[in-house]
């Protein structure tokens, strides 16, 4: 996880509460515009430092992108319809999540610069810069803007950010930049956790206009909903960074072809959460998904534990495609559980932090399975006395012990025995994996199954066209985005 994953995490809320005060709209489309900034900046790059920066404003851009598009789903839907549209999100989303390493290993085998990773963003931001102005139009209610900028938790938003990435920072570098036993990561994560305390003091006591409101934390479908969609970023994300690293590392593929081998779940991911998003909003429920989604999915990555380095491609592709399915049913359920469950008055708060805990968990999934993983592989290597003196090299990354796998002989003595202990360590991390998504079979059963036939209330709905000769009373219309009244 890097800078931009930080950023985009540790600022969706912001995004949020910005959007209340300015209005969707132009906040839309300032988070694609610094996506665009950051993506441009990231591939003229010539230095690390710049390239870091254009990467977390891209980050900046793609959580407010990330959080805004479900926020105007839940502004222009009812609920009981919104399942069909948050299947299309979320199955877009998936599907750009599993074809990203397929697209990047494209990149690195070919002559193409790996600045392509970053230019082939630009046709999809233009897209967004002429569409969002002309398409989107929205109406809020008439809020001064004097009050809404004085209710602002300017102390929040500082604390949350700050505290949040001091977290996540950490957690990025530990055990590859720095040991995990070194202050460089000792130091900011109980920092971190502290001042996440004094933040949820301060939210709950001292903030007039709360960023979080501790109040959506109440209903207990909508915490347990929370965490199961944290443990859900878990398993994907470990699933997406580590498969390929197994596919290369301990089978010995390219990476377009190991980009390839993740065509088992994104023909499955996206396709199921499109349909399952399409039943819930038949029926009317969304509860009976997501109690089948954890076992498949659980199941799934059980069965990923007897990958090793000499599995069939028939072995692995029938294992990807359980744990495709049962990630599947889960992306669309677990936001109309939050939805559905929500207070209507904290509506857009709660839709934000569904995306806001799905990319937290996925920084700690990867975080999680590099930790499980060289411990492992430095235990493996210890049994063997050749390997044993370069134990802590090779275990200190994932990634880098592939690149080392590849400069050796394909069929000389220690590769196999480096790919087959590869592929021995990451089955203790699908292990791992398959006890968080126990965990997330527990929050299921703390699920309640709300009604989705709810009445439908928006705080920024399409703008209506007046009537033909009818006089609009200003003293109740509402205002068009983009304008405010300044008091």
């Amino acid at each position: 996880m890097g800078g931009a994953e930080i950023t985009s995490c540790v600022f969706q809320p912001v995004f949020c509460l910005a959007s209340e005060i300015f209005g969707r709209k132009y906040i839309l489309f300032l988070a694609v515009v610094a996506f665009t900034v950051g993506s441009i900046l990231a591939a003229v790059a010539h230095a690390f430092t710049l390239l870091l920066v254009g990467r977390s404003i891209q980050g900046v851009g793609g959580g407010g992108i990330m959080a805004l598009t479900e926020v105007l789903i839940a502004d222009l839907v009812p609920l009981r319809e919104r399942g069909k549209w948050f299947s299309i999100r979320s199955g877009t989303w998936a599907l750009g999540t599993v074809t990203g390493p397929l697209i990047g290993g494209a990149f690195t085998q070919s002559a193409a610069s790996w600045r392509w990773i970053f230019w082939i963003n630009l046709p999809f931001c233009g897209l967004g810069l002429v569409l969002v102005p002309i398409f989107l139009k929205l109406q809020r209610a008439p809020i001064p803007l004097r009050e809404n900028l004085a209710k602002v938790d300017y102390i929040g938003i500082v604390l949350f950010v700050a505290s949040l990435a001091s977290i996540l920072i950490p957690l990025t570098w530990g055990g590859i930049m720095y040991p995990w036993n070194s202050w460089h990561t000792l130091v900011p994560l109980p920092l971190g956790v502290a001042g996440l305390v004094g933040f949820a003091v301060h939210e709950k006591f001292g903030a007039a206009q709360p960023l979080v409101p501790l109040v959506i934390f109440n209903n207990i479908t909508q915490s347990v909903t929370y965490a199961g969609t944290f443990l859900h970023g878990m398993i994907l994300w470990a699933i997406v960074y580590y498969l390929p690293l197994y596919y290369e590392g301990a089978l010995g593929y390219s990476p377009v072809i190991s980009g390839l081998a993740l065509f088992p779940e994104s023909l499955t991911v996206a396709p199921i959460s499109v349909i399952i998003g399409i039943i819930a909003a038949k029926v009317g429920s969304y509860r009976w998904a997501i109690w089948s989604g954890w076992p498949i999915t659980a199941l799934g990555i059980g069965l990923m534990c007897y990958l090793d380095a000499k599995s069939s491609i028939p072995q692995w592709v029938f294992i990807n495609l359980v744990v495709g399915i049962g990630l599947g049913i889960l992306y669309p359920t677990v936001m109309l559980a939050v939805q559905a469950a929500a207070d209507p008055e904290y509506l857009t708060i709660s839709v934000t932090m569904t995306p806001f805990f799905r990319v937290l968990g996925q920084a700690v999934g990867v975080a999680v399975g590099g930790v499980v993983f060289q411990n492992r592989i430095k235990l493996e290597f210890g049994h063997y006395p050749e390997l044993g003196r370069s134990a802590a090299t090779y275990a200190q990354d994932a990634s880098s012990l592939v690149q080392y796998i590849k400069t050796l002989p394909r069929d000389g003595a220690e590769r196999e025995l480096i790919e087959m202990l590869y592929a021995k360590s990451l089955t203790i991390v699908w292990a791992v994996m398959c006890g968080v998504a126990g965990l997330g079979m527990v929050t299921a059963i703390f699920t309640k199954d709300y009604t989705l036939n709810q009445a439908f209330t928006s705080k920024q709905g399409l703008e209506k066209s007046p009537s033909p000769g009818a006089k609009a009373d200003p003293s109740t219309t509402p205002l068009e985005e983009g304008q405010s009244d300044v008091q």
